[in-house]
């Protein structure tokens, strides 16, 4: 079911109309014409009953005898069909925060995530009629949703290739809304955005976690410094017999490379050592 525009008028004109209908029913009332009043008071009736009052970021879907006849979305107050239902519906935007789940990640990590979704109304029929409880719908969606892609990568990855949870939050967060985006669409609902609001290994293997985290944080760092030395030693094995500034052979050459690497790749500041002899 979709929506569409009901049948509307001024309601200030129905006002009007139900006051004439009134003081003609008073105006007849000395005639003795019950038949003619009673007909006037009942019409009157009957055109009060289509008088309704919509309120700014609000729609009302109407139905006749259960059947839909349209949706009121402009506010003011308005004539529509008489002896019908009129069912509110809010179009303001409002969000909703899950609760703390507790997710496998893809490398079976259990992890602890939370979302806020930031939604809207934009088809009030879809939104009554399609669902129980279009609220209730988004909340139960939501959480799925939040599962789902929560499991589809890892938690971190220290080797930066893919997308990992931690990482890449934008990322996640743009295919949150685009999974809660499908699954909300047959309830009239707009998925404005959708953040993570909270990211951390499970408590049972948090600390356990936290060590593989620094222990690969380490590695990836000593990686980075071992590159950098090697090209270090490179450049300056190059710059001296560019330069002509001393002849090295095979020997000098490693001693030379093993220093430097030395020098570089330890932890602690190296301690020099004066040479007054011979190499050899």
């Amino acid at each position: 079911m979709v929506e569409h525009k009901a049948w509307k008028l001024n309601g200030f004109l129905g006002v009007l109309l139900v006051l004439l209908l009134i003081g003609a029913a008073a105006y007849l009332f000395d005639s003795y014409n019950i038949v003619a009043e009673i007909a006037l008071i009942l019409l009157s009736l009957l055109v009060l009953s289509g008088i309704n009052v919509v309120h700014p970021n609000e729609a009302k879907a109407v139905t006749f005898f259960g059947r839909y006849v349209g949706s009121v979305r402009e506010s003011g107050i308005w004539l529509t069909y008489p002896i019908t239902a009129r069912t509110k519906i809010s179009l303001r935007v409002r969000n909703f925060n899950s609760k703390i789940l507790k997710v496998n990640d893809v490398e079976g990590n259990p992890v602890e995530i939370a979302a806020v979704v930031v939604f809207k109304v934009i088809d009030s029929a879809k939104a009554i009629f399609n669902v129980d409880d279009y609220e209730q719908f988004v909340e139960i969606q939501s959480e799925a949703a939040l599962r789902h892609v929560a499991a589809k990568y890892p938690y971190d990855s220290f080797d930066q290739e893919g997308y990992s949870l931690r990482g890449n939050a934008e990322e996640v967060a743009g295919e949150l809304a685009r999974e809660l985006q499908e699954r909300l669409k047959d309830a009239g609902v707009k998925v404005i955005e959708a953040r993570l609001t909270h990211l951390a290994y499970s408590t049972e293997i948090a600390s356990a976690m936290l060590q593989r985290q620094q222990a690969s944080a380490i590695l990836a760092a000593r990686q980075i410094i071992v590159e950098g030395a090697v090209g270090m030693a490179q450049m300056a094995i190059a710059q001296l017999q560019q330069d002509n500034i001393i002849e090295l052979d095979e020997e000098r050459k490693v001693m030379m490379i093993n220093n430097l690497l030395v020098a570089i790749v330890s932890d602690r500041s190296s301690q020099p050592v004066i040479n007054v002899g011979s190499l050899y």
